[in-house]
């Protein structure tokens, strides 16, 4: 075991010191809209179920470009490691234009979407909220797909503590703003939930020009940002052709919750409002995940860009099993401290029932959830999201759903089958990623 355990020692070091700013950013853009949700909960089950059904709407549009913008970390970390400084700052200029594209989709798809919100059947009282939240939140998205450029930039370089830094202030001052504007304090006038539309607004903005700014004005950046004449054509289609799967792995994950949200929706309000509240809660653990996958896939790719099969390998290996240990210790916590963690969170009792039992259920699906979302990250290292994609698509729109689907009006499990179904979704999802890069390392021929 001693033996075992020195082996991946120095890639555990590595990954986790790459992994943990990112994390603490992860967990700061997750936060707001914990924050806002806990907040809003404090209102009533009505604005708490708007609130979920926003967010699993807007995030199910939205992810597409958070996920193609994940690949460009993994790509200037390649190109660093091949010391090619052109290609990198090739990659930071293509990054930009691909979250400017992006934003222009996502906000007309969006606005789209909160023009029709009777599509998705939801209760009458919460339909009208959930068209005010969704429309400001639209405005959001812009700064926040250029802030996730600039962040994958500096990330794709191993600098990843500025853009966790930015994070949480932002994160406080989301908060603050949340306090003034929700509830109306320090004389202003209470807003409910377009309180929490606009404080995300303003918070998103600031963190994308204070990340641009220490970008273009710290010193450690400048051997990044020659201003030699180069057209980014190249690197704008190797962003999409690696990212745009990328994004549609997300896609598919997200948009299986947010189908789920929205079956949920049908159930009743007080159901929605317990998928909402349990589900941030897992999101908080998920996202660590995802700062452990970034790492994961930075140190891959930097082995990549070395052409060591063994680094790749075992940095690939390393995180799976950072991300499976982590995973497991937060299923620990949602079964031990299942009641306490439900009683700070929500005041209304129905709900507090609910959402009890979904955390039982969300503590089997983490080590599963940890796993594959560590394999995705890996696999990006690789330039490899193609077949990842199918598996995603197989995991949760085959597998996940339709399972839920019958596990809830078939066998009369109501929303506690529609996660039932979605943790065997994961499973299958994180078994094949993980063979998946371990065979794709071992095929390799550098």
């Amino acid at each position: 075991m001693q033996a075992i355990y020195s082996v991946y020692k120095p890639y555990f070091k590595s990954i986790l010191k790459l992994s943990w700013p990112i994390i603490i950013g992860q967990l700061g853009i997750v936060l707001m809209g914990v924050a806002d949700t806990l907040m809003i909960g404090k209102i009533d089950a009505t604005n708490l179920a708007a609130a979920g059904l926003t967010n699993a709407i807007y995030y199910l549009i939205t992810i597409l470009g958070l996920g193609t913008l994940m690949a460009v970390s993994p790509l200037i970390a390649k190109a660093k490691a091949e010391n090619n400084l052109q290609e990198c700052v090739n990659y930071f200029k293509a990054a930009i234009l691909v979250a400017l594209v992006l934003s222009v989709f996502i906000f007309f798809v969006n606005m789209l979407l909160s023009n029709h919100l009777d599509w998705f059947k939801q209760d009458d009282n919460v339909k009208p909220l959930a068209n005010e939240f969704l429309t400001l939140l639209n405005y959001s998205t812009l700064p926040l797909l250029l802030f996730l450029a600039v962040k994958q930039f500096s990330d794709g370089l191993s600098i990843t503590a500025p853009a966790a830094v930015i994070t949480m202030i932002a994160l406080a001052l989301n908060i603050l703003l949340n306090y003034m504007f929700i509830y109306g304090n320090w004389g202003m006038p209470a807003l409910g939930l377009k309180g929490a539309g606009w404080a995300t607004i303003i918070s998103r903005i600031l963190m994308f020009i204070s990340m641009l700014l220490y970008v273009l004005l710290h010193k450690q950046y400048k051997p990044y940002l020659i201003k030699t004449a180069s057209s980014i054509k190249t690197q704008f289609v190797s962003i999409l052709k690696v990212g745009l799967p990328s994004g549609f792995q997300y896609f598919f994950e997200v948009g299986a919750f947010a189908t789920a949200a929205i079956i949920i929706g049908w159930i009743g309000k007080s159901e929605q409002a317990a998928h909402t509240l349990a589900i941030n809660l897992a999101s908080l653990t998920y996202m660590v995940a995802t700062g452990i996958s970034a790492g994961t896939g930075i140190a891959v790719g930097d082995a990549y860009g070395r052409k060591n099969k063994y680094d790749m390998l075992y940095a690939g290996i390393s995180g799976i099993i950072l991300g499976g240990v982590f995973m497991g210790f937060c299923a620990l916590i949602f079964t031990l401290f299942n009641q306490f963690i439900v009683e700070i969170s929500v005041n209304d009792v129905d709900v507090q029932f609910i959402t009890a039992g979904l955390l039982y259920i969300a503590a089997m699906f983490q080590l599963s959830d940890g796993v594959q979302a560590v394999s995705l990250g890996a696999l990006r290292g690789l330039s490899d999201t193609k077949v990842p994609t199918i598996i995603t698509i197989i995991a949760y729109w085959v597998i996940g759903i339709p399972l839920g689907y019958y596990f809830t009006f078939s066998m009369n499990l109501g929303l506690y089958g529609i996660w039932y179904g979605l943790s065997i979704g994961l499973t299958f999802s994180a078994i094949f990623l993980c063979i998946r890069f371990v065979k794709e390392v071992k095929s390799m021929k550098l």
